[in-house]
Formats: C-alpha cells, structure tokens, sequence
C-alpha cells in the first residue's frame, strides 16, 4: 500500500535489462556511446522532431534548471504558477542555474490560467532598468495537483507567451501520464502547441534515474552542452543513462507504463469515490488529492499504508474531521494494493 511518490517504485524489468546490457564491454563516454544514438533517434520520431536537441541528465531538477538557463538571462524572470515544480521542489535550483534571475510566481491553486499569465508578464514592463525583464514562461505537466493541461490550455498560454516573444518551457517530470490521458501525440502536447523545449521525465514512469531535454530550437544545443557540464551534470559512463532511455522507449513501454499508473490512480479514485472521500483536485493522471475522516487516516497508517497527509494532523480530538491527503500510484502498484488500502474505509 505505497503511495506516497512514483519515485519510490521499482525499475522495470526492460529497462534493467537494458542496463545489464549496456555493462558488456566499454563504450565511449560522455554521451558518445552508440546507445545515445539510438535514444536521439527515437525520441526524434516519437515528437516527429527530426532536428531536436536531445540530451540526458539524472535528475527532473536538472533538467528543468538547464533548460530553463538556456532561455533566461539573470536579469530576467521565469513565468510559473505557484504550484509548479519548479517553484514548490527545486529549492531555487532555477534560479541558481540561470546566474540568480528571479520567478514571478503567479497565484493559483493548480493550473495557471492565460489571463492571469499576461497580466503577470505586463507587471515587468520592456525597458524598465529598475525591474525583472521579462523571460520564459514554464508549464508543469501533469500539474503538482494531479491535473492536466488540455492541448487548447496549453495553446492558450504559449500564445500569450508568444505575444510577447518569450519562449516556453514543459516541465514533463510525468509526460506520458498527461499524455495518455489527453490521448494525444507528443508533438501535439510540445511543439505544435508552441513548447519550445520539454524536460521528458522517465525516473517517475519505471526508470532508474534519468530525464531528457528536448529543444525543437537545435540553436540552444550547445550551450545547453556547455551548461550541463559547467553544472556538474554531464556523466561520464553515460550509456548507463542510455541504456535506461533506449528500454524506456523500446516498444512504447514508456506509454504502457504511464497507460498502468493512470488506470490504477482510476481505480483508486473510483474506490474513494465510492466511499465517500471528497476531491481537493480533479484527479486527470496518477496523483490523487482527496480527503476522508481522521480515523480511517489513522487505520490505514497502523496498517502500514504510506502516503503523505496533505492538510491536517494525524493526531485530534475529533475522530470525524476530515484530512487531505496526497497519493500517487506508479506502473507497479497494482489494484490488489489498491483494493487492500480501500479495504480499510
């Protein structure tokens, strides 16, 4: 009955096998192994991007921190809501990584909306020496609320964006997630909705320990190359990072994985629902915000249930009261776990 993060799952056995694999013999380093060859081709198709950038790092927090740094000089600022990744888990890594330009956090309690984007953007005015200069605008997908940005939701904020010449960011730490859920392709979830470049997250979806960096403008390659190794992120035995994407990717099994955490957050949802839980969020891919009685919190924790308790304490005189809660099902949970955690409502 694990909940509490998609980073707590086990590795899939592919992408093990592609490790394994990868540990025969020697291989050039720092991204030149054949194996890398194979991920940039495949992610190329997969985004119908034949002239993409792509890079690996280890880390979502890299990836979104360097590729943000490429769009922004430090007298800028970086457009995000105030539930993005990048605002609420990266522990200024953004700012750190793009010479400490700021980021206008724009309030909400889950997805930004374009109006409340362009009246953020007109508070730093062009030309104005004494302020922030206006700079990229970041989209986190899925939301850090469970939520999901529709294709038209997305098109709406990097049209804004676009009106006034700022590159956009997608923070995809859980990509395929939001993908399966739209039903969409990912190049109608990226470029074609006006992304410019994308963190393409694998470590919350099965793999080990590895994101990707998409740019659909190849001019920022190198020095996204020049800033991964600057920032200590460019690993020597890179085919191990390789080897991971190239079983992430290999027959779609990134999409199935992230196909199994939705259908299980479905499953899960449906069980509360049914028991009488009520939703903080509206529930679109694997992370699931709701609330139920402070006894129930208490039985499923003497059970061995983990998840995290979103508002409240644990400890209260009333029994009744009702908690948030925040849980997240990954590939592996399956609905036996599921169905043994709702046993206890």
């Amino acid at each position: 009955m694990f909940f509490a993060s998609d980073n707590a799952g086990p590795v899939h056995p592919q992408i093990m096998a592609r490790l394994a694999q990868a540990n025969e013999g020697h291989a050039m380093p720092y991204g030149k192994d054949a194996i890398m060859d194979e991920v940039r081709d495949a992610i190329r198709t997969a985004f119908e991007a034949p002239q993409a950038e792509v890079y690996l790092v280890a880390t979502g927090t890299a990836a979104n921190a360097l590729a943000l740094a490429c769009y922004t000089q430090p007298w800028q600022t970086i457009f995000c809501s105030t539930t993005s990744h990048i605002n609420e888990d990266e522990c200024n890594a953004p700012e750190f990584y793009a010479g400490a330009a700021k980021l206008t956090v724009i309030d909400t309690d889950d997805k930004m909306t374009p109006d409340a984007l362009r009246r953020a953007i007109e508070k730093h005015p062009d030309g104005n020496v004494h302020g922030a200069q206006r700079g990229p605008v970041s989209i986190t997908q899925v939301t850090e609320r469970g939520s999901v940005h529709t294709l038209d939701e997305i098109r709406a904020l990097t049209a804004v964006a676009k009106d006034y010449d700022l590159p956009v960011h997608l923070d995809g730490a859980r990509f395929a997630n939001a993908l399966v859920s739209l039903g969409c392709t990912p190049a109608e979830m990226t470029w074609k909705a006006g992304v410019d470049v994308v963190s393409f997250g694998g470590t919350k979806n099965g793999c080990m320990g590895v994101e990707a960096v998409v740019f659909f403008d190849p001019t920022k390659a190198w020095e996204f190359e020049l800033r991964r190794k600057r920032g200590a992120h460019l690993f020597s035995k890179h085919r191990y990072l390789s080897a991971q994407m190239a079983g992430y990717l290999q027959d779609d099994l990134w999409m199935k994985m992230a196909q199994q955490a939705n259908d299980n957050a479905a499953h899960l949802v449906a069980g509360l629902r049914a028991a009488g839980a009520m939703f903080l969020h509206q529930p679109d891919a694997n992370m699931v915000f709701a609330s139920w009685p402070r006894r129930i919190h208490q039985k499923l924790h003497d059970a061995g249930a983990k998840y995290y308790i979103w508002n409240g304490s644990l400890e209260g005189d009333d029994p009744e009261e009702f908690l948030g809660a925040r849980l997240v099902c990954d590939w592996s949970i399956g609905k036996p776990a599921i169905d043994q955690f709702l046993s206890h409502f």
